[in-house]
């Protein structure tokens, strides 16, 4: 078995592979680190996640990411992948993903910088309105997300309505209606939290409650089977 890696611990200017400089640490999860890098030649920047090797036995995780990020390269809400490497940590052989770098704040940050650090009814909507919209393209053509939180998702710009990428996905398996509901699920969650959360829950217009739905798995299900239904109750909603 892979020794356990919790942490590469790695520093501005160090080199993978001997093509990539690091910048910055962007993010850390259960199967791995992502950080900004620059390539050595081009001076691009760039994204990689780099996997612990006990969360990447034979580079499943990471092939099932390659794979899955490719069939979705089509997709302008999802991060496009480039390529795959490795570079030697103590003596192992550690792969990583590398794909486009994007510049922007992740929503949860950017939630912390509202008044109240939350989004009122109608930027709340739009911005549900536009995960929907790359969600349903993703489930379209079958896939799904698998790991929609505030911590996966960028806010390029945002104005009348929000320009958004979604950054590390999960894998529970086959898609199927199981894992597409689940993912419209977490749209709402997403929604819910947004909006203020169970702090201001009570005192919400009655549209956002017809979505939010107390967040009752059952009552979501009925309603929105899928992010395309949802999406078009968002565009044909009438605010009393």
């Amino acid at each position: 078995m892979p020794p356990k890696i919790s942490s590469f611990n790695l520093h501005k200017g160090e080199r993978l592979a001997d093509k990539y400089e690091v910048v910055a640490l962007l993010g850390a999860g259960w199967e791995g680190e992502v950080y900004q890098v620059r390539e050595c030649g081009t001076r691009i920047e760039r994204t990689v996640k780099i996997f612990f090797p006990r969360r990447n036995p034979g580079d499943r995780a990471l092939r099932f990411y390659a794979r899955k990020l490719h069939k979705l390269r089509h997709c302008p809400m999802v991060i496009q992948y480039h390529t795959r490497d490795a570079f030697r940590y103590r003596g192992l052989k550690v792969s990583f993903l590398v794909s486009e770098f994007v510049e922007g704040e992740l929503l949860s940050d950017f939630l912390k910088r509202q008044k109240g650090r939350r989004l009122s009814p109608f930027q709340a909507v739009h911005l549900l309105h536009a995960l929907a919209s790359g969600i349903e393209t993703i489930h379209n053509l079958g896939e799904y997300h698998g790991d929609l939180h505030t911590d996966n998702v960028i806010v390029l710009r945002h104005g009348l309505g929000f320009e958004l990428k979604l950054l590390d996905m999960y894998s529970w398996g086959a898609p199927n209606a199981e894992n597409i509901q689940h993912d419209v699920f977490d749209l709402i969650r997403l929604f819910y939290d947004a909006s203020g959360g169970q702090r201001h829950y009570r005192r919400q217009p009655q549209e956002i409650k017809d979505i939010c739905k107390g967040l009752k798995r059952s009552l979501i299900a009925r309603e929105f089977r899928t992010a395309g239904q949802l999406c078009q109750h968002l565009e044909t909603m009438e605010w009393q």
